[in-house]
């Protein structure tokens, strides 16, 4: 997908204009029968309508207009995407999105062409006919009186991100094991300019990672641990910001063992907080943000091997701590402890940790957005929950009270790694609290990271959930400076 802006328009691309019910379509050039049939098309509710002059076509999409600031860009988003699906069902390859809604109205304008590219991913590796089925639409050009050139560049950089992570998402087992990940992460890092190091199954046993290497036990293929750093020469934070992401390349259950129909069959999503936080710092280097992160992707797939770990066994992890495992298929919690310890050495501003972790947190709000916990203060949940609205990655905090710690006690070990049927999102984030030693937050993304129906722009199957969402963040706290 190609996305540019221009400063003049050719009548060979054709032109996309935003607008209102109550838009002067005559300023804009269309004449009184086009303004005509334009009203009585926006009376009619049709939310995108064609003028064709057959030496140009003029796609009109009318936005909805919303109660609130972030409902209007969401409004703005879905518009855009519905836009894009007729520019392929059209079969056009060029488009020009014009300046309709005026200098204030930047944020709209981008939120609308974010919309179009997201909505045009496609993921066709594995297809025959590939090719026949490719969309049309490649090339967006963006007016520059629309918005201004770096502002479109972000965009396009922001959404290479969100495409990577849709990638890793999309990618089955048979290809992406934790080893075939960590290249993965190691050519997007030569593509963004950010320093990746991998460690490999020896190195993690000398680190002795007991969490990742209790997981990997069942498995014929590797463990790996991927570090991803991105520290400019113009860093604003002397502490770095740290990104965990939950890099099960594929759940099982282990033996503790999902059912296949409507759990395991789509269970090559639960590296889905791996991919965020890739692609979030992917974005982030792109974009130059002058702020440093780091990135933590302990890797694995889990299985029910000869040498699998059990329910009953003791684990001591990377910070020493001892876990009881009674369910082998409370796994990311056990990977995600180690790398949240091994944070500590960093002396880390802020950590936050993103993953498909429990169903308990699908059961509470449903596919609409993430759940949200940590020990960080006020101010920064907030910033984070503000950015979530923004880009409709929405976050529910949910409280981390002291008496949920009685649930994960264990009579033979430390801790254990589930804390019953009550609460279950809640007792799994009260785990990994106990590996944390910093401010920290952690985001429970099982709710939106695979999509199983429809959506205008996440499409179906893996959304990139969390990109978005962290990039935004990440943009913030990097202009807090």
């Amino acid at each position: 997908m190609i996305l540019q802006s221009i400063a003049k328009v050719t009548t060979e691309s054709t032109s996309i204009y935003i607008g209102y019910a109550n838009t002067n379509w005559q300023s804009l050039g269309f004449n009184a029968p086009e303004t005509r049939y334009i009203t009585e098309q926006i009376k009619n509710e049709n939310p995108l309508i064609s003028i064709n002059r057959y030496d140009s076509l003029s796609l009109i999409a009318i936005a909805k207009v919303a109660k609130t600031n972030t409902q209007n860009l969401e409004a703005h988003r879905i518009a855009g995407a519905e836009t894009s699906k007729q520019l392929n069902l059209l079969k056009i390859k060029t488009a020009t999105l014009q300046n309709t809604l005026g200098s204030d109205k930047t944020a709209e304008s981008l939120a609308f062409a974010e919309g179009m590219l997201l909505a045009n991913y496609q993921f066709l590796k594995y297809k025959k006919d590939a090719a026949k089925e490719k969309n049309s639409f490649e090339t967006l050009n963006i007016h520059l009186n629309t918005a201004k050139e770096n502002k479109v560049t972000e965009l396009l950089h922001l959404t290479e991100a969100v495409y990577a992570a849709r990638n890793l998402v999309n990618e089955p087992l048979s290809y992406l094991t934790a080893e075939q990940m960590s290249e993965e992460i190691q050519l997007l890092g030569k593509i963004a300019d950010f320093k990746v190091k991998v460690f490999n199954k020896k190195k993690i046993q000398q680190l002795k990672m007991g969490g990742l290497l209790a997981v990997n036990a069942g498995s014929q293929d590797p463990p790996t641990f991927s570090i991803l750093e991105w520290k400019p020469k113009n860093a604003s934070n002397k502490q770095p910001i740290i990104l965990v992401g939950k890099g099960v390349v594929y759940d099982t259950g282990g033996l503790s063992l999902k059912p296949t129909a409507n759990s395991m069959d789509f269970m090559k999503c639960d590296m889905g907080g791996a991919a965020a936080v890739i692609g979030a710092i992917y974005a982030a280097a792109k974009n130059k943000l002058p702020l440093h992160i780091i990135g933590l992707v302990p890797a694995t797939d889990n299985r029910p091997g000869e040498n699998a770990y059990v329910p009953g066994d003791v684990i001591t992890m990377h910070s020493g701590l001892t876990v009881e495992v009674l369910n082998t298929d409370a796994e990311g919690r056990m990977i995600l402890a180690d790398a949240l310890s091994y944070a500590q050495q960093y002396d880390p501003e802020l950590v936050i940790d993103i993953a498909t972790l429990t169903g308990s947190a699908v059961m509470a709000i449903g596919s609409q957005g993430m759940l949200l916990m940590g020990n960080a203060d006020e101010n920064t949940k907030q910033n984070i929950k503000t950015v979530g609205y923004q880009v409709h990655e929405r976050l529910v905090e949910m409280p981390l009270w002291e008496e949920y710690n009685e649930q994960i006690k264990s009579d033979i070990a430390d801790i254990k790694n589930v804390g019953g049927k009550t609460a279950g999102a809640i007792t799994a984030a009260m785990f990994l609290q106990n590996f944390t030693k910093y401010p920290w937050l952690h985001i429970d993304a099982a709710s939106m990271a695979w999509n199983h129906g429809k959506h205008p722009y996440q499409l179906k199957n893996g959304t990139g959930a969390g990109v978005r969402l962290l990039y935004g963040f990440l943009k913030n706290r990097a202009n807090q400076e």
